[in-house]
């Protein structure tokens, strides 16, 4: 936010209360009338968080909510509340998914290439047959 506002202009319209920033824990039982907000970081969530998280959202608002599935940090047995919305909320029209891939990365040059390197790499077909007569 400093980046773009700057810090003083940040400054002052935190303490005006037009922008406030908040963990996602004081969330609860709040509504968010006329509000633009953001959950950065989804998908640390647990699904009932980003639930929680959610159901704020109160009349005259947008959310916006972003994560980086390939970064979560959640113990195992914990599934992402980001990936879990995905899934339950992908035929609510008036929610839209936007993915980004290593073409839209606008950091150093060389993190679309780092980005790059730990996608996982297609199976080909003759690896998918291996795979299935190994567990059969």
């Amino acid at each position: 936010m400093y980046q773009i506002l700057g810090k003083d202009q940040t400054t002052r319209l935190m303490e005006r209360e037009i922008i406030e920033i908040a963990p996602l824990a004081y969330m609860r039982g709040r509504t968010l009338d006329d509000a633009f907000v953001i959950l950065d970081e989804a998908q640390n969530t647990t699904i009932m968080q980003m639930k929680m998280f959610l159901t704020r959202l109160g009349f005259n608002s947008k959310m916006i909510v972003n994560g980086d599935i390939s970064q979560i940090d959640l113990p195992r047995n914990v599934k992402s509340g980001l990936i879990d919305a995905q899934e339950k909320l992908k035929n609510i029209h008036q929610i839209d998914f936007v993915h980004f891939s290593a073409k839209d990365v606008v950091r150093h040059p060389v993190v679309a290439q780092i980005i790059r390197a730990y996608e996982p790499a297609p199976i080909k077909n003759e690896e998918r047959e291996e795979v299935q007569e190994e567990t059969e």
